[in-house]
């Protein structure tokens, strides 16, 4: 009887001993998770909140006189040519960019995976371009298409680098996507990088065996087995290429004629140019709907064709 007494007032004495460990632990995380939890509030939470409210009202961002405007800016946007053909040259460059982009990155992997003595040179090399800016790259590769490329058309006398790239809209097109590869090429092929070695050599020599040649091995076994990098990979090319501002402000500014005009562009020009602030946020809105629906879907997708490894 005094033992059983005794232990139901040490297990009493216990309980506030761990709620009071259990609290402490939450308040250590808290204080360490408050200042990010803060900041992306008042960064990304409160300013995307503050964009939906916008969207209903009519401001030039100036003044201090702000109307409500129901659902006029939603109207006038989908009357918009402007915004429905910056929508559809996103839409062009997100599609071939993430195709393009996405192919590079795997073949540089693929081969960079293979024993080569110069394979870590080379896998600096290519990632070296997403470590500078895209504004600076965006200018950088403006000076090749303006300087260099006339004179290696004077050298080879190849009438592809006669033309003024920057100057012809589907010219522009191309260059922004040859612009895009190049720099984000080697990031994702560090990702798939990462993948094909997870992959085991057991496998594909038993594949071999059976008589699988390269091409079937790569079909239809290292494909698969990468499929959660491939997921990750897409993802990150869509997402940027909507997002795409820096790249196209510093390489064409949109032009020839608002040709390469991609949306985020459109929208700070809107917004900070011709003092459009809530039609810019009713684009931003949208821009934003857009963006998560496709994403989601195509995640939701890949997830399901996913293989574990």
């Amino acid at each position: 009887m005094k033992q059983a007494l005794t232990g139901k007032l040490s297990g009493v004495a216990v309980r506030p001993a761990m709620k009071q460990t259990s609290l402490r632990k939450h308040l250590i995380y808290f204080a360490f998770v408050s200042p990010a939890l803060l900041l992306f509030t008042l960064i990304i939470v409160f300013p995307f909140f503050r964009a939906i409210l916008f969207s209903f009202q009519d401001w030039d961002g100036i003044s201090s006189n702000i109307e409500w405007a129901g659902w006029d800016n939603y109207i006038t946007l989908f009357h918009d040519k402007a915004f429905l053909k910056s929508f559809l040259f996103t839409l062009k460059y997100v599609a071939v960019g993430t195709i393009l982009v996405n192919i590079a990155g795997f073949f540089l992997a693929f081969a960079l995976n293979f024993a080569l003595k110069s394979k870590n040179i080379l896998r600096t090399v290519y990632f070296m371009p997403h470590v500078i800016g895209p504004l600076i790259i965006g200018f950088i590769w403006q000076f090749i298409f303006t300087q260099v490329f006339p004179n290696l058309a004077d050298l080879t006398g190849w009438g592809i680098f006669e033309k003024s790239w920057l100057a012809m809209p589907n010219y522009a097109f191309w260059a922004l996507i040859i612009v895009n590869v190049w720099y984000t090429a080697g990031y994702l092929m560090v990702i798939y990088i990462a993948a094909l070695q997870g992959v085991s050599p057991d496998l594909l020599e038993a594949a071999e065996i059976d008589g699988a040649n390269s091409w079937q091995r790569l079909w239809f076994m290292v494909l698969p087995l990468v499929r959660p990098a491939i997921t990750i990979c897409l993802f990150l090319a869509i997402t940027n290429g909507f997002k795409v501002f820096d790249l196209n402000f510093a390489l064409t500014k949109g032009g020839p004629f608002g040709s390469t005009e991609s949306l985020a562009l459109q929208i700070y020009q809107d917004a900070f140019s011709n003092n459009q602030y809530t039609l810019a946020s009713t684009k931003a809105i949208v821009f934003f709907v857009v963006l998560a629906s496709i994403t989601l879907i195509q995640v939701f997708v890949m997830k399901r064709k996913e293989v574990e490894m």
